[in-house]
């Protein structure tokens, strides 16, 4: 293959680095401690933010996710990385759990 100048295929286009820490920044405080366990729905949610590649450029998704049931209770897609992405996620789970907690009483 070389001498004819082929090469393989190559699935994804390797690592990409988005984001690099100041070293002079403060580091966000640990509330959970790495314990990621719920004993009951409602009692810690995680989130996340993580990018698609597609054919329109990229795409980024944040996701709220409660730990107890591991079920994604929030979520927003955007064309930009901007803090109402987060915000929006969060205001979508906030409303699924208040209306589950209405229902309930």
């Amino acid at each position: 293959m070389r001498e004819l100048g082929l090469k393989g295929a190559r699935r994804g286009r390797g690592y990409v680095r988005t984001t690099i820490p100041s070293e002079m920044a403060d580091r966000p405080v640990d509330l959970v401690k790495r314990d990621f366990s719920a004993s009951a729905p409602n009692e810690l949610w995680v989130a996340d933010i993580t990018y698609v590649s597609t054919k329109a450029g990229w795409g980024y998704v944040a996701f709220i996710v409660d730990v107890f049931s591991r079920m994604i209770i929030g979520w927003k897609v955007s064309a930009s990385l901007r803090s109402n992405l987060a915000i929006d996620a969060l205001v979508m789970a906030l409303g699924a759990r208040r209306a589950q907690l209405n229902e309930c009483t």
